[in-house]
């Protein structure tokens, strides 16, 4: 049984890891929006606008994959059976 400090802990490191991920994306985000700008008039036969659309749809059926994939785990991420979750 995880103890309320493990279990805080563990929130707490998930969280941080999420604001940085969001932080790291949105500065991405920010420098690269002059070369977007750029990319997008020169795109004259509308290459980028549809491979931008096929990586939409590919990336929704890939996280749609995953949601129907997850299990709920008491333990979580610190069970030491959770490489063997496939076999249930």
């Amino acid at each position: 049984m995880q103890t309320l400090a493990v279990d805080i802990a563990s929130t707490f490191i998930d969280d941080a890891a999420a604001l940085v991920t969001g932080l790291g994306r949105a500065v991405l985000k920010l420098l690269m929006a002059p070369i977007d700008r750029i990319a997008n008039a020169c795109d004259i036969a509308g290459v980028l606008t549809e491979r931008r659309a096929t990586f939409r749809m590919w990336q929704a059926n890939r996280s749609r994959a995953r949601r129907e994939g997850r299990r709920f785990s008491l333990l979580g991420r610190l069970s030491p059976f959770r490489h063997l979750a496939h076999l249930t």
